[in-house]
């Protein structure tokens, strides 16, 4: 049965993913960052895929003679003028791969590759022919689009609710570096979370089926400044996230009636978050390693088109 590759180098991780025979292998690998830094400039992140690319490539299965399509991540979102550097990198890798073997090139959003990543790791690509509700909460989005089929892309997205400020991410990430948890802070976060024994309570900012997540930052360093626990710090943190996505979801549901609820983005790999939305609406997660960024949905995307994915 034919093979095919999926490339995503996103502005966190360099990744790579072999589909074959319904399989996929994947290899990624971290981008570098500070101690104490909260990202990376686009020409550093740009500067260590070029380096990264080759070395996650030469840990995949052998890529012999039955690859038959690459596919790649060239933009953040399917939306106009969505752009990042850091894409141009895989991208380009997968040009050159196409046009030495004479194969079809697939081109699709970071985001595609995201939830696409959730429905294979579910085992729930039979919604690519269906509506469904997918949440892609990260450090540069915040956001639920309403996902229909599509020929040319495999599926549509159209945003229909998101965070008007702060990302869930950011905010992770913030809190956990005053917290002194290492970039990403989400493990961390979570395993200081988990030690607290206190019931919150949160009430999310929303306007409409829109959030605000601007509060989380000041009110956790206010927290600090009292001396409270950092484990209550931390839980406080994801109880307000928590608290902001039910609220988008049972917006949404009102809208939009009960579709499934899909959940992408590194965030989702929070254990805490997972566990409590599963509970409540019976959504869909990845596994840890489907839900931060990866090149697996792009693999899922390409196989598809190939008409691969039975």
């Amino acid at each position: 049965m034919p093979s095919v590759l999926g490339i995503d180098t996103s502005n966190y991780t360099t990744s790579v993913a072999l589909w074959k025979d319904g399989v996929i292998f994947q290899e990624k690998k971290l981008l570098p960052v500070k101690k104490g830094e909260l990202g990376l400039r686009q020409s550093d992140a740009v500067f260590h895929h070029v380096v990264q690319l080759p070395q996650v490539f030469t840990k995949l299965p052998a890529i012999g003679p039955d690859l038959a399509a690459v596919g790649a991540s060239d933009r953040p979102r399917s939306i106009e003028h969505s752009y990042m550097p850091c894409f141009l990198v895989g991208l380009g890798t997968a040009q050159a791969l196409a046009k030495a073997e004479q194969m079809p090139l697939y081109r699709f959003s970071h985001q595609q590759g995201h939830i696409a990543a959730v429905l294979y790791s579910a085992g729930r690509l039979d919604l690519l022919q269906e509506r469904f509700l997918a949440f892609h909460v990260s450090g540069g989005t915040t956001e639920t689009v309403l996902v229909t089929p599509n020929e040319k892309q495999v599926f549509h997205t159209e945003i229909v609710a998101q965070s008007l400020d702060l990302k869930g991410g950011q905010a992770v990430d913030r809190v956990g570096a005053m917290l002194g948890l290492p970039f990403p802070a989400g493990k961390g976060l979570e395993a200081l979370a988990r030690k607290s024994s206190r019931k919150i309570s949160v009430r999310a900012t929303m306007k409409g089926a829109d959030c605000s997540l601007s509060g989380i930052e000041n009110q956790c360093r206010s927290m600090l400044d009292r001396k409270e626990p950092k484990e209550e710090i931390a839980a406080f943190c994801l109880a307000s996230i928590l608290a902001a996505i039910e609220g988008m979801a049972d917006a949404l549901l009102e809208r939009f009636g009960r579709l499934p609820l899909v959940f992408a983005g590194g965030v989702m790999s929070d254990g805490i978050l997972r566990g409590a939305l599963e509970t409540k609406y019976g959504a869909l997660f990845a596994e840890p390693e489907f839900s931060c960024d990866n090149a697996a949905g792009i693999s899922v995307l390409t196989a598809w088109k190939e008409g691969l994915v039975q």
